[in-house]
């Protein structure tokens, strides 16, 4: 029987004109998306495990040895609100006037 794994993407953000959100030079987990790609878009996951949609050429696509992969952090995909973010909102306080 043969099983296929698809090999997990990364690609390095080398312009963010317009997305104030994209940090230049960090590396971001691609996920398959063959309509982003169609239309010269790349999907993404940021550190909150949340995938976004930006235009490709803001992109390049880096393949790292197996022994830098194994240590670049594993982002998963997310539907669920981002619960640390969530605990952090409520434990800050507004500075007193």
């Amino acid at each position: 029987m043969f099983t296929s794994k698809r090999r997990v993407q990364f690609a390095v953000c080398v312009a963010n004109e317009g997305y104030d959100d994209l940090e230049v030079w960090k590396v971001y987990r691609v996920l398959p998306d063959a309509k982003a790609t169609e239309v010269g878009c790349m999907r993404v996951i940021d550190e909150s495990g949340e995938d976004y949609l930006y235009p490709a050429d803001r992109f390049v696509v880096v393949d790292f040895p197996k022994d830098v992969r194994a240590r670049l952090p594993r982002w998963q995909p997310s539907n669920e609100p981002i619960k640390a973010l969530q605990a952090t909102a409520k434990g800050r306080r507004r500075p007193s006037a």
